[in-house]
């Protein structure tokens, strides 16, 4: 065997695996998309899995749509994600500076406190939570809903390792030509870091747009639903109507989608600065 034919053959494997890799995770949503645009006389559920419809129909997003009011729960779920995700950053930010860049006597010790909630199952909190909201008369309001979800440890962890990573030099030449420390923090911490403030920002907006448990225990009133508790009445209105379920959920699915095309951009181009640096 020549080594250019050995070559092509371990490209080959590699793309092939790649492929059978690719399919294992992206085979379910195509067929979820299938079922959402197969017409009613096409059967839904069979072996090997009929993927393309015959032909495309729209009547069951229509249908979805109007079983519910779908609007109103994609409304709600742009308010929580519009209000929740740039404060969730901002105030991961704010905590995540002073203790990368600046020194303080229990430093250590309150940054350990904070990565030691990461341990904790979110399902633990729901309680105190609860207790908390319905203290402050906040129970069955947006207001409920959004206050608990503004900080994560996840996110101050995060931006205090990138923090952390930025050269001490450019700090202390920014305090010696008089710069304040929110000054540093907005010009020179929040440039350095737009890579993490971008996956931030695609884990902030699926993880709330997502959000099912913590709305179901704090809301009574279904028209403060965010998109995904709509999803839940849909499929208990639908029943056994699998191709309405599956099209609204791929209209629920598609800012997602859209999101986080429009933010890989900014990982990308913060990835090969970091390369060619």
């Amino acid at each position: 065997m020549t080594p250019r034919l050995a070559w092509w053959l371990r490209r080959a494997g590699m793309y092939i695996l790649l492929t059978a890799i690719a399919l294992v995770f992206v085979g379910p949503f195509l067929i979820l998309v299938s079922s959402g645009l197969k017409p009613s006389g096409q059967a839904v559920f069979s072996f090997p899995p009929d993927i393309i419809p015959r032909p495309p129909v729209l009547t069951w997003a229509r249908e979805a749509w109007t079983a519910i009011p779908y609007f109103r729960y994609l409304l709600n779920s742009v308010i929580y994600v519009g209000v929740m995700v740039p404060v969730y950053i901002v105030v991961s930010a704010l905590c995540a500076y002073p203790l990368a860049q600046m020194r303080f006597r229990g430093q250590s010790l309150i940054f350990f406190a904070i990565l030691s909630t990461m341990f904790l199952p979110g399902e633990l909190m729901l309680i105190p939570r609860f207790l908390v909201v319905s203290q402050l008369g906040l129970a069955d309001s947006y207001a409920g809903v959004i206050l608990p979800g503004l900080l994560s440890a996840f996110g101050v962890f995060l931006l205090r390792q990138t923090f952390a990573g930025v050269p001490r030099e450019v700090i202390d030449a920014a305090r010696t030509d008089g710069c304040h420390e929110l000054r540093i923090f907005w010009h020179v911490m929040l440039p350095a870091s737009r890579p993490t403030l971008a996956i931030l920002g695609i884990f902030g907006f699926i993880s709330v747009w997502n959000s099912f448990i913590w709305p179901l225990v704090v809301l009574k009133d279904s028209a403060k639903y965010p998109i995904a508790l709509g999803i839940s009445y849909l499929a208990g209105i639908t029943g056994t109507d699998v191709r309405s379920l599956a099209a609204g959920t791929i209209i629920s699915i598609l800012p997602v989608v859209i999101f986080f095309m429009i933010m890989q951009r900014h990982v990308l181009d913060g990835m090969r600065g970091a390369v060619k640096g």
